[in-house]
């Protein structure tokens, strides 16, 4: 299964709503491993 979301990087900082970042993340649907990776590589 493939999913889009929308994650926060930088939990910490103030403007940690302006770092929010679309990841594609995989699950294996044998093992139920999870993978993420981000989408925007500026």
């Amino acid at each position: 299964m493939v999913t889009v979301e929308i994650q926060t990087e930088n939990r910490n900082a103030e403007n940690a709503a302006f770092s929010r970042e679309p990841y594609r993340v995989a699950t294996c649907q044998t093992c139920g491993e999870t993978t993420s990776q981000r989408m925007n590589n500026a």
